[in-house]
């Protein structure tokens, strides 16, 4: 006959949601976000009200949050893609191109090509790490360069202009839909999408049984590296639709689209509560990680600060993310170990 080591909670559902909801790691830095929100507009009226205020607070982070959502599916599963950056960038060069060589292509298979490279590039991690048992964090620095170096020999100084792309295409990049930016409703369904995938499908759960004990899930019969596979390469195909993003939003192309970019999409996933060494997080708290990053880059100068101490928040900002999951975890484990001696 087995023990419930853990009495049921009397409190009611509504109790229950609230104390949920304060301890919340995803509601902490909600709420951060929304404090430089408003210390930003109370020093400078035109960042929110301004002519395009609104909009750029919404459409700036639409391709940081494309790649966290790829990001935290790899991280959870206890792996990490730092190749994001680079296949963003030859993504978005290749979209370009496209549309310079292929004028007459529709800009749904732009689209569609564009996912299916960076998916290509995201399976040439995922052999790598889960078929040959390599670590990720040395795969996929390995890719970043060779990627990069193909980027480079690719474009060489060549640049894509604005003129090269459909004037369709590029309005996609400043569009609105009830003062929503396209790009950003397309980012938010992605991570709708995503979400979803993670935490009701059978196949999301088992990423998270994954990163939590690998050797375990192995023993338990699941199918460990056929899920790595598919989280690198869902990451990679969020990273190719990343590079169209950057192509529609900025319209000019060069050999340095990307650069530093899969470094702001580990940070993004890490402070909104993905823990580092897999298991848990949402991608709900990443993508307010990457509203978080993004706009701490546009209100720290607002308030005066020094570009050396913008670097220097971020990096406070992931050191502290990781030190709370960390204490939470040990908090959570003795919880557990004192419930289990009563």
């Amino acid at each position: 006959m087995s023990e419930t080591l853990v009495k049921p909670s009397e409190a009611s559902p509504l109790q229950r949601a609230v104390g949920g909801a304060l301890r919340s790691r995803e509601i902490a830095v909600f709420a951060v976000l929304v404090v430089l929100i408003v210390v930003a507009t109370v020093k400078s009226n035109s960042f929110l009200f301004g002519g395009d205020g609104w909009r750029d607070l919404l459409v700036t982070p639409a391709i940081l949050l494309v790649l966290a959502a790829g990001q935290t599916m790899v991280i959870v599963t206890r792996n990490v893609d730092l190749s994001v950056g680079s296949t963003l960038g030859l993504t978005a060069y290749l979209t370009g191109r496209l549309f310079v060589d292929q004028p007459s292509l529709p800009i749904v298979v732009v689209f569609l090509i564009g996912i299916a490279f960076g998916g290509l590039l995201g399976l040439v991690n995922g052999i790598l790490v889960a078929g040959f048992r390599v670590p990720a964090l040395v795969i996929t620095l390995g890719t970043l360069y060779i990627y990069r170096g193909v980027f480079l020999e690719w474009a060489g100084s060549d640049r894509i202009n604005p003129s090269d792309m459909p004037s369709g295409f590029l309005s996609l990049g400043t569009k609105q839909i009830l003062t929503i930016p396209v790009l950003t409703i397309i980012a938010l369904l992605v991570i709708a999408a995503v979400g979803y995938y993670l935490h009701t499908a059978r196949g999301g759960r088992e990423m998270y049984a994954i990163g939590s004990d690998p050797d375990a899930a192995t023993l338990y019969g699941l199918a460990v590296t056929k899920r790595v596979v598919w989280a690198f390469v869902i990451c990679g195909a969020l990273a190719g639709l990343a590079g169209v993003f950057y192509a529609a939003r900025y319209g000019t192309i060069s050999s340095g689209a990307g650069r530093n970019l899969e470094l702001e999409a580990v940070a993004a996933a890490v402070i909104g509560g993905v823990a580092i060494f897999g298991g848990s997080g949402t991608v709900w708290g990443a993508a307010i990680g990457a509203f978080l990053l993004v706009t701490i880059d546009r209100v720290l100068p607002i308030l005066g600060i020094p570009d050396f101490w913008q670097r220097a928040v971020v990096g406070a900002l992931i050191i502290g993310a990781i030190v709370l999951d960390r204490v939470l975890s040990a908090r959570q484990e003795r919880a557990l170990i004192e419930a289990r001696d009563r």
